[in-house]
């Protein structure tokens, strides 16, 4: 009998430290990422005094290993209750605070610039705490829900202050003016060391060299301490694909008041990528990429291509880059290769506006064959084209007016060597060969601030607010007539009470040189707009907008001069062919990042709405209507270099019910590109 009642009792302690393990995926967080704070690391002796405090939590928790399956769950319950002294501590302490409410459910995090270290919840955060403590000393008792535990759970993290924003050039303003001394770097592997198959991972993987990253530097020992320049430092790591998270420290010198020194802490992404693309047609892709060969930051990336019906081979493509080569801050990229019917030759090597006062420079060629989409014909056709492309330009910082004001140039020669036949003075212009000057000027102010769950799923993201003015003109000396370019953008951008808010304006047209007529005009406004983040419960949300109005006036005919519902301006389960000359398009999206991450993958759902009006009467609403909706996941893994897995259900409507739709959408899709203000070469408006 007593044989019998150990191993009911055994098997009762086992159920309870797996159920126990269920219960913490509704609590659990993936790892922590590396602190935020431009002030010097907290003394070891309060990070000893916490651990003490969890470990004797732990301890009190789980005395008497021979509990019977009742007690064993009373323990558990009793676990996660709160302590009620210290929240009445709490309560009494955050009521005496002027300025400081507790968060309720469905309360926005403010969009407050310089208040992202503002005080959080903390008494929910320690139940956190005391349950994932709890869960896993249950589940260190045996060696099965031990390794299951190791495999599925990662360190539990403070989420309540993820999405705020925070102006980090004040975190760096009380020692702007500092020389800097010692510069050290400090490095991390992608994964923890909590399992095996992350120490396996960890040393498959080569961690970037830390002259690599102290390459990337925009400052060095014995300079002035630039609170701007630190922050787009940090902008500049946090763009390398081969790392995930960028900290800088600042550590005052105790016998030197006017030195501090810095430390640079990263941490790697797993920058092995192996990617597939299936078509309908049997047309197949494979590729492999290593985004940081030998730990040196460099992108090598083979692809081949074959028919999965018959085998045929289709040809292999090679991408080679190098970012800031030789520490120029001069970006290196090549590709070559071919697939099926397409090829490509490219090679470029530029750089770009990295500081208020700097300059940028680049050089590319391209030969490339594509499938070049003819809207109105409804088809594609192969177009090869060669392509030089010479720019540089120059900016300067005026302290006085706090802005920036640029020049720039750029001289592009492109030739055709396959397109078709009926290529003419009207039609299919943009299939034309031209040699084109251009010139740029403008003024722009940038400031940058830092959040999350934005375009990211919990990872630091860099956004920018200010302004752009530009005026661009030129001249083109075309294959059949020669056209004097004009063009006239302004954008801004910034934080409001009710989130991010970006307007961008752009006209341009142009004049043909003997008669003077202005023609192929286009008129192009965006609305940009993101959502404080929400929360309800422990998941967190943002409402996504875009409304987009674009406008042709003298347009020829052919290739490129009429509008569609494609690229960034599409409805997302539409299949529509319908095109025009003058369209408005709103695109709506509600996305909540959950709090569930098994292996480290965070998971987004999202729900879409999107509605536009295409056609070539002058007065928009008296052109077609469309629109899509439907729902979607997100996968993500901030820690690896793999793209956002995405799959989108959806259907299209038109003015007599069901339309044409892509009901089905299983794609890979890159982080999107974050709003910046800083000039790049001058160029032309498309009409796309």
């Amino acid at each position: 009998m007593m044989n019998n009642g150990s191993r009911c009792g055994g098997v009762l302690r086992r159920l309870t430290a797996v159920g126990g393990m269920l219960l913490a995926l509704w609590s659990v967080q993936p790892a922590s990422p590396l602190p935020s704070s431009a002030s010097s690391l907290p003394p070891a002796s309060s990070q000893s005094h916490s651990s003490s405090r969890r470990a004797a939590a732990a301890a009190g928790c789980f005395e008497g290993g021979e509990r019977s399956f009742v007690a064993a769950t009373a323990a558990n319950a009793a676990a996660v209750q709160p302590d009620s002294a210290r929240l009445a501590a709490d309560s009494i302490a955050a009521a005496r605070t002027p300025n400081k409410r507790r968060p309720v459910g469905n309360s926005p995090d403010r969009f407050s610039p310089g208040q992202g270290d503002q005080a959080v919840d903390s008494a929910s955060q320690r139940r956190t705490e005391r349950l994932y403590d709890s869960i896993r000393t249950k589940s260190d008792r045996h060696a099965v829900s031990r390794v299951l535990y190791k495999t599925i759970f990662r360190r539990s993290r403070d989420t309540t202050a993820e999405g705020r924003v925070v102006d980090e050039n004040r975190a760096f303003a009380p020692y702007a003016g500092k020389r800097i001394g010692e510069i050290r770097i400090e490095r991390e592997a992608p994964f923890g060391t909590d399992t095996w198959l992350e120490r396996a991972a960890n040393k498959l993987h080569t961690v970037t060299r830390p002259q690599i990253i102290r390459r990337d530097l925009l400052f060095r020992s014995g300079d002035r301490l630039d609170p701007q320049i630190v922050v787009r430092n940090l902008q500049l790591l946090q763009s390398r694909s081969y790392l995930s998270d960028a900290v800088i420290e600042v550590r005052p010198d105790s016998l030197d008041t006017t030195r501090v020194d810095l430390v640079v802490r990263t941490r790697d992404s797993w920058t092995i990528d192996i990617d597939a693309d299936l078509h309908a047609g049997g047309e197949t892709s494979l590729g492999l990429a290593e985004a940081n060969l030998f730990g040196r930051g460099h992108l090598l990336r083979l692809e081949t291509n074959f028919d999965y019906r018959g085998f045929d081979y289709g040809g292999n493509i090679v991408e080679y880059g190098v970012p800031n080569l030789f520490g120029s801050f001069f970006d290196f990229e090549f590709g070559a290769g071919r697939s099926f019917n397409t090829s490509r030759f490219d090679v470029e090597l530029r750089k770009n506006f990295l500081r208020p006062t700097d300059y940028e420079l680049g050089i590319a060629y391209h030969n490339d064959k594509v499938e070049h989409d003819f809207l109105v014909r409804d088809t594609t056709e192969l177009v090869k084209a060669r392509d030089f492309d010479l720019w540089g330009g120059y900016a300067r910082y005026l302290p006085a007016w706090r802005v920036s004001t640029y020049l720039t140039g750029r001289y592009n020669h492109r030739r055709l060597t396959l397109r078709p036949a009926d290529v003419g003075p009207t039609h299919h212009p943009a299939l034309h060969g031209y040699d084109a000057l251009l010139f740029g000027a403008g003024l722009y102010r940038e400031r940058v601030y830092s959040a999350s769950m934005i375009y990211g799923y919990g990872s630091r993201e860099y956004l920018s607010a200010g302004f752009k003015s530009e005026v661009v003109g030129g001249y083109l000396w075309g294959e059949f007539a020669d056209e004097l370019y004009l063009g006239l953008s302004h954008t801004m951008g910034g934080f409001t009470s009710i989130g991010y808010l970006m307007g961008k304006c752009m006209l341009g047209g142009y004049v043909e040189a003997r008669s003077g007529d202005w023609r192929r005009g286009a008129l192009d406004l965006q609305v940009r707009w993101f959502s404080n983040l929400f929360r309800s419960g422990r998941t967190r949300w943002r409402q996504f907008a875009a409304l987009s109005y674009t406008l042709g006036r003298g347009r020829f005919t052919g290739a490129d001069e009429s509008l569609g519902f494609t690229g960034d301006r599409e409805l997302h389960a539409s299949t529509t062919r319908a095109t025009g000359t003058n369209r408005l398009l709103l695109n709506t999206e509600t996305v909540f990042f959950t709090p569930y991450a098994p292996w480290g993958f965070r998971i987004a759902l999202f729900g879409f709405c999107d509605a536009g009006l295409l056609g070539y009467h002058d007065n928009i609403f008296r052109n077609a209507g469309f629109a899509s909706f439907g729902i979607g996941i997100r996968i993500r893994n901030e820690q690896l270099v793999f793209k956002t897995i995405q799959i989108r259900l959806g259907v299209a409507v038109g003015r007599r019910g069901l339309a044409e739709s892509r009901y089905f959408r299983f794609s890979s899709e890159s982080e999107l590109e974050q709003y910046s203000f800083t000039p790049e070469p001058p160029e032309r408006l498309l009409f796309e």
